[in-house]
């Protein structure tokens, strides 16, 4: 029985149901394992059960649900977080990144550097932040910056695609970022020394290193039993 009241999107897309659903699992409103069921959801978004089928098929091609069943019986849940998931997630968000980062250690010096400038400044506030949201949002705009100075719209959607799953776990296993918070600064200090010099290899390594490192840090997190929601 899923137990959330949100606010009516009625007459809206399934592109308003499924933002509003992918929102409330990322957050964990709708927390990992609990049935989607299109009736509830229906009635919970005030919305017909049209969209709302498109949206749930689109959570389950994007992996935010699972299902189980056959046919009529097909019933659907919230995909479950798992160090097997994760690892994949990281190691392709870090493959993603690092592409990016490599076409920014090419731009043209003018333009590289005044990205650096940017990075160095949003990681030195990185590294005196103590609160999980300011602290999440800071290391989201670190990367997305160091996205977004050089990469095409292929890699952008792809990362849009993949980032909000990564979301999950920094949400739910905040205390993984929070207690290793200065070694993933020292991370970035070296992507960005890679950038200033030029280094495309070095760059996408870097970016690379922070995500496995991320994924070690999260996975003892889990193993660990503890978590941290915010």
């Amino acid at each position: 029985m899923i137990a959330v009241q949100a606010p009516s999107v009625r007459g809206q897309s399934t592109q308003a149901a499924f933002e509003q659903l992918r929102d409330y699992i990322i957050r964990g409103i709708l927390p990992p394992g609990v049935w989607m069921i299109e009736a509830e959801i229906s009635n919970m978004l005030g919305m017909s059960r049209t969209p709302v089928r498109g949206a749930l098929q689109r959570l389950h091609r994007e992996g935010y649900v699972q299902s189980s069943g056959s046919g009529a019986k097909t019933r659907m849940a919230v995909t479950p977080l798992t160090q097997s998931d994760a690892q994949e997630l990281y190691a392709l968000i870090g493959h993603v990144e690092g592409l990016g980062a490599r076409q920014t250690a090419l731009l043209p010096q003018r333009q590289r550097q005044a990205v650096v400038k940017v990075l160095r400044e949003i990681n030195g506030n990185l590294r005196a932040q103590t609160m999980p949201k300011q602290i999440f949002e800071l290391d989201l705009a670190f990367h997305r910056t160091l996205l977004e100075a050089a990469s095409g719209p292929r890699v952008m959607e792809i990362h849009a695609t993949l980032q909000p799953q990564a979301e999950r776990y920094w949400r739910l296993y905040s205390d993984a970022i929070l207690g290793e918070l200065g070694q993933s600064a020292r991370e970035h200090n070296e992507i960005l020394k890679a950038l200033r010099e030029g280094d495309a290899s070095a760059a996408e390594q870097g970016v690379q290193l922070n995500w496995s490192n991320g994924f070690a840090r999260l996975a003892a997190m889990m193993a660990s039993g503890k978590r941290g929601r915010w």
